[in-house]
């Protein structure tokens, strides 16, 4: 995109740099966040989804590292509002708000240093193909753990744990990864959050087994709830019941539905698209691109 948003400005794009000695490239100590947008062809709109809770998540996050973000949630709203506005996309995009100790020293620490805000956008189709069936292998490398690095944070330094097991499953030729815990129970993607069906139940890890806050993970949580009227339990998952799952999908800002019809080359179910996935990503699909009358609340219009 032609223009972003650094440092209290709109800048051309070529404008927004950062030296080389900024102390946030060294440590891995800024914080980001994830936010689509998705265009509405019939409609000639484009829609932001859940525009407000993402900003909510990403300022708790910044103050955990200590990072000034001198913007409400709201504010952070209206700039990225009107980056969008001068940039005028008519395509799917994703929105990346970015913080970071922007001072030039080294040292380890989280105090003394001056915050950079940046917000840029770019086009973005799927992170991962959602139309066909992905598959995944459990990663030799475990979560981070909430002692270490919080994964339930968007830390940038933390994403070197994701950035491992997803080099790792397509050096092995998976399309994902899935972590274990340092218990050994089932955490999330690289950068996704999961879900299982067994017994009609829909299954997914606790906030405690090391996983992201995920708003898409909770919007399908209250989605399969209130519209298909599926049971959805949170609780520790074993590998072995990856195995055993009727169904499996993959969820995140990035990832939107992705279904998983292969762990470990053993298929999953039929092997193909499960209908319960099939039904929640169709669902989705409907809400985020501005086409329910009843959650349209939850897709803010850019035009």
């Amino acid at each position: 995109m032609d223009t972003i948003y650094f440092n209290d400005k709109f800048v051309p794009a070529p404008e927004a740099k950062v030296s080389v000695m900024t102390n946030s490239l060294h440590y891995g100590t800024a914080v980001f966040e994830g936010i689509r947008a998705y265009w509405n062809g019939p409609k000639k709109q484009l829609f932001v989804f859940k525009m407000l809770e993402h900003y909510q998540r990403f300022l708790r996050n910044t103050s955990l590292l200590r990072l000034k973000v001198n913007h409400t949630p709201e504010e952070l709203c209206d700039i990225t509002l009107e980056l969008l506005r001068k940039n005028h996309p008519e395509e799917d995009v994703y929105i990346r708000p970015l913080a970071f100790f922007s001072t030039e020293t080294m040292g380890v620490k989280l105090h003394g240093m001056e915050t950079g805000l940046t917000i840029f956008s770019i086009p973005f189709g799927p992170y991962i193909d959602v139309s066909k069936g992905v598959k995944v292998g459990i990663s030799s490398w475990r979560r981070i753990d909430d002692n270490s690095i919080p994964a339930r944070c968007k830390i940038s330094g933390g994403y070197v744990n994701s950035a491992v097991a997803k080099s790792e499953a397509l050096d092995h030729g998976y399309d994902e990864a899935i972590f274990l815990t340092k218990d050994g129970f089932v955490s999330e993607g690289s950068a996704e959050n999961i879900f299982l069906l067994r017994g009609g139940k829909l299954l997914t890890p606790t906030l405690a087994e090391d996983i992201l806050e995920g708003i898409t993970r909770s919007t399908l949580i209250d989605l399969c709830r209130t519209e298909l009227n599926l049971e959805v339990v949170e609780r520790q998952i074993g590998r072995s019941e990856l195995y055993l799952a009727e169904e499996i999908f993959l969820c995140g800002t990035g990832a939107q539905v992705s279904p998983v019809i292969e762990v470990d080359r053993r298929p999953i179910g039929s092997g193909e698209i499960g209908p319960i996935t099939a039904e929640i990503q169709k669902l989705y699909f409907e809400v985020v691109k501005g086409n329910s009358r009843k959650y349209l609340k939850w897709c803010i219009p850019i035009y």
